[in-house]
């Protein structure tokens, strides 16, 4: 039960991350690192306005917000680097990662900052108010990881509806056809990476809260994360629609999670084998598509031989 829960309260908070990754790596088809960069200024942003007593702020929310405003601006930053000043996509999220890395310590002014979740140096957080209600720390990071994705998905199906939604995702099929209509491309690629690190760095912001502790170095691999829930969701769902993509991806977030925790519980497996696991597991979801199709093709040629 509880290998259950912590894959559904950690799969729901990285769903965030992954649907982030998916609206620039599906949608916008725009390789973006900057996300690596983003999860951790998310993350450090939360730890510091959270923990510093001297900080006015003490509306967790408020400060979760923030911190997904942080996130935009890494985004809006790598759309300036790419479309403004003509730099290739992935090395424009490249030096938009690296600066996170200087500016997340400026932030925390540390390497790492500790969020007790228990005990007399307990911090506020999102989850706390459920679990003075009665809930367990496990289930109040559910509920309230469900209501935030729930949003999330509802505000990012809504926008992509509008006409300027309708432009962004015109860009990544036909740029050349949207410059036609006298659409700005540079505005759409900006604002979709605008909403995809902001999602990333909300992601950040509730991981952080949920494991009680932030860290600079929290954000390495996670792109690799993102795309494996995209991927596996992509392959056991194969969903058409957009909205069912955003279903697709909470719920290969999840799975994905499932696995990790399984695989990690195998008695010879350590805790630093987690970025192994995650590749064998990204390879085997990329291999998938091909395996089945080459099936569908013997089988294809079977059944044509059977009615010969």
């Amino acid at each position: 039960m509880l290998i259950i829960q912590g894959a559904i309260s950690l799969g729901l908070i990285f769903s965030l991350m992954a649907i982030g990754v998916y609206l620039t790596f599906r949608i916008l088809k725009m390789p973006d690192l900057s996300v690596e960069g983003s999860i951790i200024v998310g993350a450090g942003m939360t730890a510091r306005l959270i923990s510093d007593p001297y900080v006015a702020l003490s509306n967790p929310f408020l400060i979760t917000v923030i911190a997904m405003l942080t996130g935009m601006i890494a985004g809006l930053t790598t759309g300036i680097l790419h479309t403004k000043l003509k730099i290739p996509s992935i090395l424009a999220g490249i030096l938009t990662m690296v600066a996170a890395y200087s500016i997340v310590i400026r932030i925390m002014d540390t390497s790492n900052i500790a969020l007790p979740p228990h005990g007399p140096w307990r911090v506020t957080t999102v989850f706390t108010f459920l679990q003075d209600w009665g809930l367990s720390r496990m289930n109040a990071v559910i509920v309230v990881s469900i209501v935030i994705v729930v949003v999330a998905c509802v505000l990012l199906y809504c926008f992509m509806g509008t006409e300027f939604g309708s432009a962004v995702r015109a860009t990544g099929n036909n740029a050349q056809m949207v410059k036609a209509q006298g659409i700005n491309t540079d505005w759409t690629v900006i604002a979709c990476l605008m909403f995809s690190n902001g999602l990333v760095a909300l992601a950040g912001s509730l991981w952080a809260q949920q494991q009680g502790f932030a860290s600079v170095d929290m954000g390495i691999g996670t792109i690799v994360v993102g795309l494996a829930s995209v991927i596996i969701a992509e392959v056991l769902f194969r969903p058409r629609m957009f909205w069912t993509h955003l279903i697709a991806i909470v719920i290969g977030s999840i799975i994905y999670r499932f696995i990790i925790a399984l695989a990690l519980g195998v008695e010879f497996m350590r805790p630093t084998d987690l970025r192994l696991v995650t590749a064998v597991i990204v390879t085997i979801a990329l291999v998938m598509p091909l395996i089945l199709e080459k099936f569908r093709a013997a089988k294809s040629r079977k059944n044509a031989a059977r009615g010969a």
